[in-house]
């Protein structure tokens, strides 16, 4: 691993292949991400170091057509799910919200986003794509204490504080083994894993994830084409994020 760091002691034990640039606390991973990801390369992590908010992004190098290669964000979700499942305290569940937030026992944790190249078309392969994560380590201390009471922190819900850097170097394990069984044995394997966390809907129904990446959803005994819920326009909304306070939404 290399390392960039700008009057930093504190890193991160990330896997061979990585490169970690580090942030003041004051940056934003995913904006710097997409700014350098052209020049950074592959496996480009950028990293803010705060103790409020878990905040990263990682930078990929897909090999198939803009339209197909966001499907690489259910790999980034399944990587964030499996890190913190490794790190939380015992018997507690993470969920997702199609297709974004991160859910623990319930309540809002964080999410993710995905960015591209503005300029790519859907049947051309971008040059990269960014998967940026943010979770909340600890209540924020810019909000208002009755809204910060409703939100859901690590450190609240039993996590220790050694974790929320931990949980990265884990991510980025977990992420190259989710590529590796991408390769292996199909993306039906990723989609299998993403949708086993995806909130349950209602009763009968029957989902799958399309080759661009929608939504599939079918009931049991439902005829005709199923309701496409597009995934372009759920990652522009990000309704997890909170564009203000640049952080998960609380409440």
């Amino acid at each position: 691993m290399t390392s960039r760091l700008a009057d930093v002691e504190q890193t991160l034990d990330l896997p061979p292949g990585y490169t970690l640039v580090a942030l003041r606390e004051l940056g934003d991973a995913f904006a710097h991400g997409c700014e350098i990801a052209a020049s950074a390369g592959a496996g480009t992590l950028v990293w803010v170091r705060r103790y409020d908010l878990v905040e990263f992004a990682v930078v990929l190098e897909p090999d198939e057509a803009l339209a197909t290669a966001r499907r690489a964000f259910f790999a980034g979700m399944n990587a964030l799910g499996d890190a913190i499942s490794s790190h939380c305290p015992p018997e507690r569940e993470v969920g997702f919200d199609w297709p974004d937030a991160v859910r623990f026992d319930g309540g809002l944790l964080g999410g993710a986003r995905l960015g591209w190249p503005t300029d790519c078309a859907e049947e051309e392969v971008p040059a990269w794509l960014v998967f940026g994560v943010i979770l909340r380590a600890a209540d924020m201390v810019h909000v208002e204490e009755v809204r910060a009471a409703s939100g859901v922190s690590m450190l609240s819900e039993g996590f220790e504080m050694i974790d929320t850097d931990a949980i990265i170097e884990s991510f980025a394990r977990h992420l190259m083994t989710g590529f590796d069984q991408w390769r292996e044995r199909g993306f039906e394997a990723v989609a299998r894993n993403y949708l086993a966390r995806l909130a349950v809907g209602k009763a009968g129904e029957i989902r799958a994830i399309d080759v661009n990446g929608d939504l599939l959803v079918r009931t049991a005994v439902g005829k005709g084409p199923p309701e496409r819920i597009s995934l372009v326009d759920a990652l522009a909304r990000a309704d997890w994020y909170d564009r203000q306070a640049r952080g998960p939404r609380l409440g």
